[in-house]
């Protein structure tokens, strides 16, 4: 059960003021008191770029820098997978002189041989240190070759309820369990809960495997729950950052905002405000 009222979290945060600033965004500011843990945990944020599947690059990397969302994640809308080396040159140059990092593309979907060595060159010709990808079941041993040979991560993505092939973090988990350690696990923290599984106890259990966290909140378990602002859905958002905070998580913390995709900056704006806050009042 949560402990403090979204009210709280929203006043701490200043989330009001955030949205009438445009840019800069008030709640982009670290709050003036947090613990060392806290502060630790707010410089994992960063941003799925699913986000902004509507809006360009330019504008993905001008409002995740206005957010202090500094680690990066790009879906393909923003870098297309049969990009040119001049293609890369630009996106890799925008990023880095907006001074984020960028870290990973993804979600990538790996059903051939052919799509799984084309998902690693892409990587590389991106410069990221990780795939958030979905490789079928039967090409898991050509993908950890893939990961040895690139020393390119690759977190498996778990989509919820209708998946086939990983649903839940626990399924993902029982393929890459003992592979490499640069084989691991994305947990979708909303999609977990709509099938079924607790991301705090997700997180507990299967923590050593997890490279990366989608964070984003749901109204409803199930296969019809639908992505909420943060602190407005039925995720236990203290229960999972205390559990961040108590095992050591080292990977990134993307939101990934995936409601009001013509105009998604006033909810990730909220979104981020209320996780600022929430990280305050903890």
């Amino acid at each position: 059960m949560k402990t403090h009222s979204r009210r709280e979290f929203l006043k701490a945060a200043g989330v009001g003021a955030a949205l009438a600033a445009f840019p800069p965004i008030a709640a982009a500011k670290r709050p003036a008191s947090v613990s060392p843990s806290a502060e630790t945990i707010l410089t994992k944020l960063g941003l799925a770029s699913y986000t902004t599947r509507n809006l360009s690059l330019a504008e993905t990397v001008k409002w995740a820098k206005s957010l202090g969302l500094i680690h990066l994640s790009l879906k393909d809308i923003h870098l297309p997978l049969t990009a040119d080396r001049t293609k890369f040159d630009e996106v890799k140059n925008l990023i880095r002189q907006a001074g984020l990092d960028f870290y990973a593309v993804g979600v990538v979907y790996m059903k051939t041989k052919d799509e799984v060595d084309a998902a690693f060159e892409y990587a590389k010709n991106a410069g990221v240190r990780m795939i958030v990808g979905v490789p079928s079941h039967d090409l898991l041993d050509l993908t950890e070759k893939k990961i040895k040979e690139y020393d390119i991560s690759l977190a498996i993505h778990n989509h919820g309820p209708g998946d086939l092939l990983y649903p839940t973090c626990e399924s993902a988990f029982r393929k890459v369990d003992g592979r490499d350690p640069r084989f691991g696990l994305c947990l979708d923290v909303g999609h977990a809960f709509r099938a079924g599984e607790d991301p705090a106890e997700a997180v507990k259990a299967y923590g050593r495997r997890i490279l990366d966290i989608h964070l984003k909140d749901v109204d409803a378990a199930g296969i019809k729950g639908t992505t909420m602002e943060m602190g407005r859905g039925k995720i236990d958002l203290p229960a999972l950052i205390r559990v961040i905070e108590q095992t050591g998580y080292a990977g990134n913390l993307p939101l990934e905002y995936e409601k009001d995709g013509e105009n998604p900056i006033p909810g990730l704006a909220e979104s981020v405000g209320y996780f600022r806050g929430l990280l305050r009042g903890l």
